[in-house]
């Protein structure tokens, strides 16, 4: 499905991040890729669980170092020569915010985030638009607790829905070129990122106990989905929030 296709993503952090699923079933899938993780450390783990996937460079990058977003997509041009997809699976808050209320929340901790996790998306789109000179598909991922209030989620919900609103702009200003622009909405996911949320384990009992599916997704699902909208065969998608997440989002 994806034969042929170059793209990047962002966010590897280990073998049950969705970066790494969406890394390792693109590149099934006939994908060229660049992918990125945090740090040194980061790729000290990341490293020996992607030495099976073929057509992959790994890269760190830190977007919030000046500069390395940057080198990190000129890199990506100069390897691929072109970009038709961009998977983004960013995301961070500090703890002391997030575990707390969030008229409480700083304002130095809800910027940092801001930053990291919705405005970085931006900031891609604009350093890739020029790569896609024949149009291609911009992912990035999101949570319920955007639109409805999850139990210790707290700060992370707004942030999350000013990602999911950065979508519809980006979909709008980047649709005449043919790029298509999406949220991925997973449910609760045992992901390195989910492990901060307090009482975790408590959103992933909820969503067994309600999800109309009685389960959780799988990592694999969301790469799934994603490899599906990066296709060519969802050209007619653009703008959307698309949940995966065994129909939870209609039992909020």
């Amino acid at each position: 499905m994806l034969r042929g296709k170059k793209g990047i993503i962002l966010g590897l952090a280990n073998d049950h991040s969705i970066a790494y699923a969406c890394a390792k079933h693109f590149s099934d899938e006939g994908a060229q890729i660049v992918a990125s993780c945090l740090n040194d450390k980061a790729r000290s783990y990341v490293e020996p669980v992607i030495k099976d996937i073929p057509h992959i460079d790994l890269q760190t990058c830190n977007v919030e170092n000046a500069g390395e977003l940057e080198t990190f997509v000129q890199h990506a041009a100069d390897q691929l020569g072109s970009i038709d997809f961009v998977i983004h699976s960013i995301a961070w808050a500090p703890l002391e915010d997030l575990h707390g209320r969030v008229v409480d929340s700083s304002g130095e901790g809800f910027k940092r985030s801001v930053d990291i996790s919705c405005h970085s998306f931006a900031r891609v789109a604009r350093l890739v638009e020029p790569l896609m000179n024949n149009g291609g598909a911009m992912l990035t991922m999101t949570y319920g607790g955007s639109d409805a209030v999850i139990g210790h989620y707290g700060m992370m919900g707004p942030v999350k829905a000013a990602l999911e609103s950065l979508v519809r702009y980006l979909a709008a200003e980047l649709g005449p070129k043919k790029i298509r622009v999406h949220a991925v909405s997973p449910g609760p996911i045992r992901t390195r990122a989910a492990s901060g949320i307090y009482s975790f384990d408590e959103l992933i009992n909820d969503a067994i106990e309600t999800s109309p599916l009685r389960r959780i997704v799988t990592i694999e699902e969301v790469a799934h989905l994603a490899a599906f909208l990066c296709a060519d065969i969802s050209s007619g998608m653009t703008g959307q929030t698309i949940y995966v997440d065994a129909g939870h989002h209609i039992v909020k």
